[in-house]
């Protein structure tokens, strides 16, 4: 994989910023006001046509579920994205919403060191 070059990495970090901002202005609408959706990462192609947006999500046992609901409201997001980013970009890129497990794994495995370290088992 390529590295990303300046321009790839700053139009990324002002999607993710301002995705950011329209999950909380929007979010509440579409996945309800209780769960709370974070944009942990954005990676573009090098024409900047497309978009992978990685999002932790929490308060909710059916995370995949989150994801469905933005999906289905994909131009509802688009547009309020696109409104914010315009002065930024030339073309507003497609995106998708990906589910960013990093954290839940993350605290998985802290659970089970623990355990293991509590048992006298680490060795």
């Amino acid at each position: 994989m390529a590295k990303e070059s300046k321009r790839q990495l700053q139009v990324a970090q002002i999607i993710k910023r301002n995705f950011g901002i329209v999950l909380q202005q929007e979010g509440s609408y579409i996945y309800g006001s209780q769960i709370l959706v974070t944009v942990t990462s954005v990676k573009l192609t090098p024409d900047f046509s497309q978009a992978k947006i990685y999002l932790s999500v929490y308060n909710t046992e059916n995370k995949q579920a989150v994801i469905l609901q933005m999906e289905e409201e994909y131009h509802r997001l688009k547009q309020g994205l696109a409104t914010r980013i315009r002065k930024h970009v030339r073309r507003m890129p497609e995106f998708q919403v990906y589910l960013d497990e990093t954290l839940d794994e993350m605290y998985r495995l802290n659970v089970l060191f623990n355990k293991l370290d509590k048992d006298k088992q680490m060795g």
